[in-house]
Order: structure tokens, then C-alpha cells, then sequence
């Protein structure tokens, strides 16, 4: 076959079909890199919006667009701790500022360096008779120097993350992609070793003059990680372009991106799993810009997919055979130095080589997104597999999943924000988050119309306000027994947080002042918005595999993050500084833990414990019950009830369904079904031993039973 003249034509051609079916085309990349964007957009503003100096970035393969469903590739966020001037030429030192200068010797390695500290009054080296009388884990001093060392950000090591080197690794959730957390530096000045890579040009003349200029404006960033065959394990940063790369990524055409992903595809098919994992697809990435460097630009087309595909995989069996793959902008930097074992590099040179001879046969083995047996019925070497998913069907699963992430994002910024008033008072929760939303106000005026952050914090808003309102309607109820009109403001600007929160702690505040008419009415305009088929119910208390309703996934083939607020349903939230808001019946969750329980929580990831939570729809059925039991709506009431009970059977989604049991079995003790009330604490109990209301709820039912 491969003996016709047009083979790579036309198998080229076919597995461009193949990766676009699969949802590697244009549509699809730009949606991924704009909801990265977006989250790092929004977790910056919410750290500027709070007073934390640390910027946000999404990079690698989410953030590029250069994965799919199969390839489940990392979440790669870096943490940019601005608390540094960071300089390379004493010009750029700034008085007042703590500055770092970075240097190197003989003694760092390419693309590594070390971090002098300098003094706050005057451009001069910190003296090292500074630290001669004082202990200091995170400064040495070293050849005269004071040095910071690159352990002094193990601090902003997360709770529940793994070492692994630089990266602080969040693995092994069910469901979820492995997220890599790195801590770094940024300077504002391109790296002097990679000042050359400035004035090259290669055949292809890419990257373009003005990309180039773009990406000396990003400076670098520098990552706590030694080389492996430093000298200085401690002392070191390693030098990182990462914002330079993603400009280069973002300016890559389609067939560019497709060779990259199936590099990919290869590596983890056929070589990493024989090769202890020693390459990585950073050096396919690298590979590739080389490529794309010194080969001509026309030759990246659709029709000469397999050609470049496979002049790729020549050039990374150059690197390995000279155990010498150079940074793309800091050649000198080899980022193959120490990885590879003389086996290992024989078996690779062994894989490479019989994927190049096969002139493209070995994409068949490929079972990624079922790449191979794609590919084969598309070249009629087999009859159609009737379990595919159609490209319509890919699109709208993966949009489904993008839309969560940034609805995810949107709820855990809320929440990081709330957790650190967890235990304060009406007024200072009241002004925090007043302020908060005054900044945000002058934020989104400020910044340009079509400026990605103001998106970002248009998604922001709405939650918070809803917080504000009530809030400030909590204390209106303790003492006027009135919500004031700047509480219903506040509340009407939340109500398109999403389909449901906002709305139910309006109506829930309004409920607990007995405005029963309004109350009905925000509850019954809640239920007509609230179609459980197509609803994505959403909660970060905890991480938890995701499922996704058919009804939900087709409508996030639609649109991008407005969606939000039509068809995903926040979990409701009070803070105890909310109380008054919230019916007696949901207030026990606020006081659900014992003492035995607060001494085996951790207080950095159980904090929401000390709160009210309840997922959207049960919160919406027992709110009915409640009203128009006040109401005397009897018929109302029961079909409320009934509702509430049926919603565990055919909602999956339930977060905190042990609360929703608690709130059931309370609504039974009403209606003098005992029994059914006991039957609810105790499925509660099986699913929450420990931090549960109704162990509590329990003791009094069975008191009540006894005296009557």
C-alpha cells in the first residue's frame, strides 16, 4: 500500500479526519484555551480582590489545547508569589521592595540560576553578616553571598498534595485529572541565556519577529527544582519560559497540533510504559518547535500530516540517540542530561525506529479515544464499530465538562473567600465582603470591554452578592424582623448566579421573616427554571467524580461559561453569621460536629463543616413544604413532600444528601411519621458517621417518642 504515490496524501488526509472527529480541531482548542483563561483569570482577580499578591497561569496541555478525552492529560497551575522584585540587572532594583537578583556562575547549570538577596534601601548585596547571629532555613550564604534557597516555598505546599519535584501532585482521585501545583517566581526580564534564541531564524522562519517580541515581554518565571547533575541541590531555580511556550502553542496551526497530540499518543501507547516514563511530552513539545523552526512552513498541512509526523519522530531519535534534547529558547539547556539509561535508550531507539518504518501501520495499535480502530474504518480496512461516539456527541461531552470546570472554579473562589470568615461576626463578615464586591465594582469598570477578566468577574459577582445579601438581611431579621431594601438589592443581583442557589437564599430569607407570598413565589419561579433531566447540581466541598446527565451535556453544546446560570445548580451555603436567614430545621448543620469530631477533621479542607450546605433541589422541596404548610396549601405541602422524598431516588447528584436526609426526616416528624423520621437519620448516619446533625436529631426524636 504504501507503494502508491499518494499513501501520505491520503492516509494523511484520513487521520486529520480521524483527530477531528475526536474533537482535535479549531473549534474545540479555542474552547479549551479559553476556559484555562478563564479559570486563571478568575483565581487571580479573587486573589487581587482579597489582598493575596499571588497571579494564577494555567499551562500544558489543557491550557494549549493540545490533549483529548483519551490523553486525560494534567492540570498543570503555577502559583506566581509576586511578594518579590525579581531582577537580572541592577538598573531594575526598586527601593522598598524585597529584591532577588538573579545570577549565575560556573557552578549552575544551563537554564538554572541563583537567587542573591539584595538590601530594601540602596542597590547593594544583602550582607552576609545578616544572618551570622539568626537561624534562617530558607537563606544560606554562599561564596560571600546570601542566597535564598529552593526549598523557602515548601511552604505553600498544599495539604493534601504528593512531592513530586517541583510540582506539588494532587493524584489518584477517581474521575478527576491529576493536578500539578507548582510555586514560582516571576522576573519581568527575558533570561540573558535565552537572548539569542532572540535573533535566530530558522528555514520555516518561525517564530515570527512579532512573536518573538511578545515573548521577550513575558519574562520568565523561576521554578524551585535543581538539575539533576547540579552542584547546587538546594541553591538552584530552574529557569522557565512557560509563558513564552504558550505563545508559541497558541500560534500553531491545526496540523501542528495534531502531529503534537499523536507524538503523545505514541509516547504513552508504545514507550513510556516499556521505559520507565523516562520521556516526557514537554520533549515532544521541544521536538516539535524544532521542527517547525527548520522546515518549511508550507509543509504544515492537513495533506502532509503522517510526513511530519513522522520527520518528528526522526529528530527525537536524534535526541536520544546524543542523549541531547536542547531547550527550544535555552538550547544549552539538554533536557535529557541524567534521564536516560543506557536500556532504556536502546529500547527507545528500537520503538522509534519501528514506528518510522511502518510508514504510519502503528497508529492502528493506538487505543486512545480508539484512535486505531477509528482510523481503520475510516481507511475501509474494517466495518464501522457501532459503540463510537459521533464527533457531535464528543463535542458536547467534553463542552460539558469545560463548562463545570468554570463553574467549579467559580464556587471554590467563593469559598476560599468565605472559609477564612468561618467564625466571624455579622459585622466584620458584612464588611469583608462588602468591600470585596466594592473593589470588584471598580475592577470591572476599569478594565476593557472585551477584556477577559471582565468576564471573569462577571461569573464572580453574582455568587457573592447573594453572600452580601443575606448577610445583611440575617441581621435585618434580628432586629427590625424586616429585610431592608439594600439586602434585596444585593439579592437581586445574585439571582443568575446559577439556576438556583441565589434564588432559594432569597427565598429561604424571606421564609424566615415570614413573607410567605414572595417567598412562594421566588420558590415556584425557581421550580420552572429547575429541570432535574438537563440540571448540573455543583458542589467543591469535596472532590468526587463527576456525572454528567445526558439533558446537561446536550445543552452545553450551545454555548461557553454564560451557560452557568441556566443549567447548573450551586449548592446553598450559610455561613453561621447567616442564622437568622436560615429555617431551624437546616440550623443544626451548622452545629454538627462534637468535640470528638473537630479533633479528626482537618480544618484545611473540613472548615465548610461549621456551615449550613444543602444541595439546590432538596433545598427547593423542603422550602415548599415549609411555605405552604405556613400557607395552609395542604395539597401544596404534600406534593412538596413527596417531591423531597423521590428526589434520592432519582437525583444522583446529591453532595450532601445526609443533610437532605436530615431536613426529610424532620419534615416526617412534622407530619408525626416517626418512624419514617428515624429510617431518614439513619440512612443519614450510614452515609456521615462522624459530623452529622443526626446524631443529634436522633436523641431528640427518641426523647420525644419516650414522654409521649
Amino acid at each position: 500500500m504504501s507503494q502508491d504515490p499518494d499513501y501520505y496524501q491520503t492516509v494523511s488526509l484520513k487521520l486529520s479526519e480521524v483527530l477531528s472527529d475526536i474533537c482535535v480541531n479549531e473549534r474545540m482548542i479555542q474552547k479549551r484555551r479559553r476556559t484555562a483563561l478563564l479559570f486563571e483569570t478568575m483565581q487571580t482577580s479573587s486573589n487581587r480582590l482579597q489582598g493575596i499578591n499571588v497571579s494564577i497561569y494555567n499551562f500544558g496541555s489543557r491550557s494549549e489545547g493540545s490533549t483529548t478525552k483519551g490523553l486525560n492529560s494534567d492540570n498543570d497551575t503555577l502559583l506566581c508569589l509576586n511578594e518579590y522584585n525579581m531582577i537580572q540587572d541592577w538598573g531594575e532594583w526598586q527601593p522598598g521592595m524585597l529584591n532577588l537578583l538573579v545570577i549565575q556562575d560556573d557552578t549552575t547549570s544551563p537554564g538554572y540560576c541563583l537567587l542573591q538577596c539584595l538590601r530594601i534601601d540602596e542597590p547593594l548585596p544583602l550582607p552576609t553578616a545578616v544572618l551570622d547571629n539568626e537561624q534562617d532555613g530558607d537563606h544560606t550564604v554562599s561564596r560571600g553571598k546570601v542566597l535564598l534557597k529552593n526549598t523557602a516555598l515548601r511552604h505553600a505546599v498544599l495539604p493534601v498534595s504528593v512531592m513530586n519535584g517541583p510540582a506539588e501532585s494532587l493524584q489518584g482521585i477517581p474521575g478527576l485529572a491529576d493536578q500539578d501545583h507548582v510555586t514560582a517566581y516571576h522576573c519581568k526580564s527575558w533570561p540573558v541565556e535565552a537572548r539569542p534564541w532572540l535573533l535566530q531564524q530558522g528555514i520555516g522562519r518561525w517564530p515570527t519577529e512579532d512573536m518573538k517580541r511578545y515573548c521577550e515581554t513575558t519574562g520568565c518565571f523561576v521554578v524551585p527544582v535543581s538539575s539533576k547533575n547540579g552542584q547546587n541541590e538546594q541553591l538552584e531555580w530552574r529557569i522557565s519560559t512557560s509563558q513564552a511556550e504558550r505563545c508559541l502553542m497558541f500560534n500553531l496551526n491545526i496540523t501542528q497540533l495534531r502531529c503534537y497530540i499523536l507524538m503523545k499518543m505514541i509516547l504513552k501507547t508504545f514507550i513510556n510504559p516499556q521505559c520507565d516514563g523516562v520521556l516526557s511530552s514537554f520533549m515532544c513539545k521541544t521536538v516539535l518547535f524544532h521542527c517547525i523552526q527548520n522546515t518549511c512552513s508550507n509543509n504544515w498541512v492537513k495533506s502532509n500530516l503522517l510526513a511530519c509526523l513522522l520527520c518528528c519522530l526522526t529528530v527525537l531519535q536524534n535526541f536520544v540517540r546524543k542523549e541531547n534534547c536542547p531547550h527550544f529558547t535555552i538550547p544549552e539547556n539538554n533536557l535529557m542530561a541524567g534521564r536516560i539509561s543506557p536500556h532504556n535508550k536502546l529500547r527507545i531507539l528500537e520503538i522509534l525506529q519501528k514506528i518510522i518504518q511502518s510508514e504510519g501501520r502503528a497508529l492502528l495499535e493506538i487505543s486512545i479515544d480508539d484512535l486505531g480502530p477509528r482510523l481503520m474504518v475510516t481507511m475501509n480496512m474494517d466495518e464501522a464499530f457501532q459503540y463510537y461516539q459521533t464527533p457531535a456527541q464528543m463535542y458536547a461531552h467534553i463542552s460539558a465538562v469545560l463548562l463545570i470546570d468554570t463553574a467549579c472554579t467559580v464556587t471554590v473562589c467563593q469559598m476560599d473567600f468565605l472559609r477564612k470568615m468561618s467564625h466571624d461576626g455579622n459585622a466584620i463578615v458584612r464588611e469583608n465582603v462588602s468591600n470585596f464586591m466594592l473593589t470588584l465594582t471598580k475592577m470591572y469598570k476599569e478594565v476593557g470591554f472585551s477584556n477577559l477578566e471582565k468576564y471573569a468577574l462577571k461569573l464572580l459577582a453574582p455568587l457573592f452578592s447573594s453572600s452580601l445579601g443575606s448577610v445583611i438581611a440575617s441581621h435585618d431579621i434580628y432586629t427590625t424582623r424586616s429585610i431592608s431594601p439594600e439586602a434585596l438589592s444585593w439579592f437581586s443581583v445574585g439571582l443568575n448566579s446559577d439556576v438556583a442557589s441565589g434564588r432559594l437564599k432569597l427565598a429561604s430569607a424571606l421564609y424566615c421573616v415570614g413573607d410567605m407570598g414572595r417567598a412562594e413565589f421566588v420558590l415556584r419561579s425557581t421550580e420552572e427554571k429547575y429541570d432535574p433531566n438537563s440540571i448540573g447540581p455543583l458542589c467543591k466541598c469535596y472532590d468526587h467524580p463527576m456525572y454528567l446527565k445526558q439533558g446537561f451535556t446536550h445543552k452545553c453544546n450551545t454555548g461557553n461559561e454564560e451557560l452557568i446560570q441556566h443549567y447548573t445548580a450551586f449548592c446553598v451555603r450559610f455561613l453561621r453569621c447567616e442564622i437568622c436567614c436560615v429555617p431551624k430545621e437546616l440550623q443544626y448543620e451548622m452545629f454538627r460536629s462534637t468535640q470528638e469530631d473537630r479533633l479528626e477533621r482537618n480544618e484545611m479542607v473540613d472548615y465548610w463543616l461549621d456551615w449550613a450546605i444543602v444541595d439546590s433541589l432538596p433545598y427547593l422541596y423542603f422550602l415548599q413544604y415549609k411555605t405552604y404548610g405556613a400557607l395552609h396549601r395542604v395539597a401544596d405541602q404534600q406534593c412538596a413532600l413527596a417531591n423531597l422524598d423521590t428526589t434520592f431516588e432519582r437525583e444522583l447528584i446529591l453532595d450532601h444528601r445526609e443533610t437532605a436526609l436530615n431536613l426529610l426526616g424532620q419534615c416526617m416528624e412534622q407530619e408525626n411519621q416517626h418512624n419514617d423520621a428515624l429510617r431518614c437519620y439513619i440512612m443519614s448516619l450510614n452515609i456521615r458517621a462522624r459530623n452529622n446533625a443526626a446524631n443529634f436529631l436522633i436523641c431528640r426524636l427518641l426523647c420525644e417518642i419516650v414522654n409521649t
